[in-house]
């Protein structure tokens, strides 16, 4: 499926690639550890979308406090991210900071379809039965990220990708590849309208409260 579609995201990767060279200096790919089958670890490879030396210690104390927490797993750069980099937010909107993983599927760290790699930070706040999510290659889209993704909590997730597993079946993953573009389609405009909101409301809130020096 990647080498017959390579006309198409190849392209797009080389378009990708030449606006985080142009808007950001630093490396055009960020690399990352990652838990894949049955608890190994590989190189996760991305599109870098933040800053170069961006702090890590809030988004992986974030991810801590929604393993615990009963609350829809809502990404940090939903309500804006001074970390990301120009388009960084459009990016990962669309997956298309993704991309690059595409390697990941080529050489066997990963499938098309399957549970999202997680760090090996992620992975040693998990309960036993969490830790079944990793008996399946981790994919580039899955049926969590299809069916509410940020949305739900972090057991509904896990609970997903272990009803994935357990149900497999080449109909099944051509249903999510399917449904994947529709997904990331209302997640483009979710976030456009979420940034339109913010703007009205900032200029709103500029009319309101009296100039200061």
């Amino acid at each position: 499926c990647i080498l017959l579609s390579l006309p198409v995201w190849l392209p797009v990767m080389t378009l990708v690639a030449l606006w985080v060279a142009v808007t950001s200096p630093g490396p055009v790919f960020y690399r990352q550890p990652r838990v894949g089958f049955k608890g190994r670890r590989f190189m996760l490879v991305k599109f870098r979308t933040m800053k170069v030396n961006a702090e890590t210690q809030v988004h992986e104390a974030y991810l801590e406090h929604l393993i615990v927490s009963d609350r829809p797993m809502i990404k940090l750069d939903a309500t804006g991210d001074p970390r990301l980099i120009r388009g960084g937010k459009f990016l990962r909107a669309t997956g298309l900071d993704e991309l690059p993983q595409v390697f990941n599927v080529l050489r066997g760290e990963m499938s098309l379809v399957g549970p999202r790699p997680c760090t090996p930070n992620e992975f040693a706040h998990y309960a036993p039965w969490q830790r079944e999510r990793v008996n399946g290659l981790p994919g580039l889209t899955g049926y969590w990220q299809v069916n509410g993704k940020n949305k739900t909590t972090f057991n509904e997730m896990i609970a997903m990708d272990l009803f994935y597993l357990e149900n497999v079946s080449m109909l099944l993953d051509l249903k999510i590849m399917l449904k994947t573009g529709a997904v990331i389609a209302g997640q483009l405009f979710e976030s456009q309208a979420a940034a339109h909101t913010h703007i009205q409301s900032r200029q709103s809130g500029n009319r309101r409260s009296p100039t200061t020096t």
